[in-house]
């Protein structure tokens, strides 16, 4: 009897560090995709211009803010209800999940939450620089409500039923391939051609123009962020460590080769973009880098626990090297303006790698011989036929309802933006915030607007004083000179030394003798005739003008085009603002 309680509460004892192993584990991986989040918001920021970096990273933020309240209260209810008619079982489960235990089930629910928002932020990057915030944010709401759960309800959830809809198929989808990444593809797709291009991204001709993103270094932070957190989205589907039934691990058995799986497609991913842009362009484009490392993952993420280290070298590649291709269809056939490649690093990615895995499945028969087990190829044919059928059916659903939410907002004219506020930048017109305040306009016009007298510069008639006398004879004079950036540091130097040392200098952009150069943006070149240069503004009164040219220019000088030049215009007059002197007495 006594050995009896003492097994039963030995038994226990397992079953309770078993499952709080198993919940260490789904949360550590679940906070490890939440902060992918940040990665998104780098990437998409990254690859949008400098006036529409706060809109993307705000909506960044609310499609957590909104898609975590939605998809707990709404959209797990309609994903369980859902799969469970659907695979014909029977019962219902609570539409709003806050009833659950404070354990396991409300730690299930946040591990597939963070799955859920992952499909909805890959939209914003589509339909960047142009979308109205109100639009996205109410999109974002029905995909984590229906859109995402309906999906997840024909291959991930069906309680009360034998098996998912698409599962009883034979569809296979470990980690969202299709599920989570081919559903923001498409979504981000669909909303694209709906919404329509960047109103200065296509010529009346068809001639597609080229709109860099203002940052590679973000858009390469927010990859790496992404490729971190991937281990936890791939890695971390793995989530039951210990099988609390008989206290054997439980997908942890496979969790070593999902892990190289992972990392495989990973790097694949970018040597495939890479080989493909060299071919394209004759250079290895960093961006298509950088998107071939997330579209080598997407490829190997619906499989990964399916395929051998061979097919995640093959898939790998093979998605990285269809990005620059299926990007420049979208962008130069179909002109479909999908700012941040959403579909070819997400969409056409992930079904790539559903659609081909049979031949490389670890449940194939295999063929030929190679180092890493499992063999050149290991086909399982009866694989093919289901996964097709998956992948067009979430293709399918996906189009037709994105089509529908974006349509139904483009008809009452709440899709996009006035095209004054994208001219301005969604920064300024849906938020009122400038991300770069240093480097842009003044926030206030000093002067109420325009002057109605023009400085002539060319030899003309001097320009009038405001007191009706002319500035012929001036004391003061004003030296603005524009250089070469990395010459800033010597002119300060030589101003100093001549006894100028005040000066204004400004981040400005021109043209002039200095040839223009080829810029390149995901493979495609355009021409860079604005180059960049600092604008110095000296004013001096007691110093001659000339000394002060002779100093800026034998600091400037390069020998090269592009060293800049030096202009001096007569000052009517100065005012120091603290302590009111006027005239030579201001300088």
């Amino acid at each position: 009897m006594v050995e009896s309680v003492v097994l039963q509460a030995e038994m226990g004892d397992l079953e309770s560090l078993a499952t709080g192993l198993n919940l260490v584990w789904m949360l550590t991986v679940t906070f490890l995709i939440f902060f992918m989040h940040a990665g998104f918001a780098m990437l998409e920021a990254g690859q949008v211009r400098s006036k529409n970096v706060a809109n993307q990273l705000t909506k960044n933020m609310l499609t957590w803010a909104v898609g975590i309240l939605v998809f707990v209260a709404v959209g797990m209810g309609i994903a369980n209800n859902v799969g469970t008619i659907l695979g014909g079982g029977s019962g219902s489960s609570p539409l709003t999940q806050f009833g659950l235990d404070p354990s396991v089930e409300m730690a299930e629910l946040l591990f597939s939450a963070v799955f859920a928002m992952t499909a909805a932020t890959i939209v914003s990057g589509a339909v960047a620089g142009r979308a109205k915030l109100r639009a996205y944010v109410a999109y974002t709401f029905l995909l984590a409500a229906v859109i995402y759960p309906v999906v997840a309800a024909m291959v991930w959830y069906a309680p009360g039923a034998e098996a998912p809809l698409l599962e009883s198929l034979g569809f296979d989808d470990f980690a969202g391939g299709m599920v989570v990444h081919g559903v923001g593809g498409v979504a981000g797709l669909t909303a694209a051609w709906i919404i329509g291009a960047r109103m200065d991204k296509y010529g009346d001709d068809g001639s597609v123009n080229i709109i860099p993103g203002h940052s590679l270094t973000f858009a390469v932070l927010g990859t790496l962020i992404l490729c971190f957190g991937w281990f936890g989205f791939n890695v971390g589907t793995a989530a039951l460590v210990i099988d609390t039934g008989e206290f054997v691990l439980g997908d942890f058995a496979i969790v070593g080769r999902v892990a190289i799986v992972t990392a495989l497609g990973m790097g694949l991913g970018a040597l495939g973009a890479s080989t493909v842009s060299l071919a394209m362009n004759g250079k290895v484009d960093t961006l298509y880098v950088a998107n071939g490392m997330l579209a080598g993952l997407v490829g190997v993420t619906g499989p990964t626990d399916l395929i051998t280290p061979v097919g995640a070298i093959a898939i790998g590649f093979l998605a990285g090297a269809q990005l620059p291709l299926v990007f420049k269809l979208v962008d130069e056939t179909l002109k479909i303006d999908d700012v941040c490649a959403v579909f070819p690093v997400h969409g056409t990615a992930g079904m790539l790698g559903l659609l081909i895995y049979p031949l490389w499945s670890v449940e194939g028969t295999a063929i030929g011989s190679g180092v890493i087990a499992g063999g050149l190829l290991s086909i399982e044919a009866s694989a093919f036929a289901p996964q097709f059928v998956g992948v067009a059916t979430i293709t399918i659903w996906t189009v037709v309802a994105t089509a529908a939410v974006w349509g139904a907002f483009k008809l009452i004219g709440q899709a996009r933006v006035t095209p004054d506020h994208e001219r301005d930048g969604l920064d300024l017109a849906e938020h009122g915030v400038d991300t770069y305040p240093e480097f842009g306009q003044p926030d206030i016009a000093a002067d109420g607007g325009h002057s109605s007298s023009v400085a002539r510069t060319d030899g003309g008639e001097q320009p009038l004083r405001s007191d009706g006398g002319t500035t012929d004879g001036s004391e003061i004079e004003m030296v603005t000179a524009i250089i070469r950036p990395d010459r800033l540091g010597a002119v300060k130097q030589a101003l100093a030394e001549v006894g100028a040392p005040s000066l204004t200098a400004t981040n400005v952009s021109g043209r002039g003798s200095q040839p223009a150069k080829m810029g390149q943006w995901r493979g495609e070149e355009y021409t860079v005739d604005l180059h960049q240069k600092i604008k110095i503004e000296c004013v001096v009164a007691d110093i001659p003008a000339d000394e002060v040219v002779d100093a800026i220019a034998d600091a400037a000088n390069t020998g090269e085009p592009g060293d800049g030049k030096i202009f001096v215009l007569p000052v009517a007059d100065a005012y120091q603002v603290r302590t009111g002197k006027t005239g030579t007495e201001a300088i």
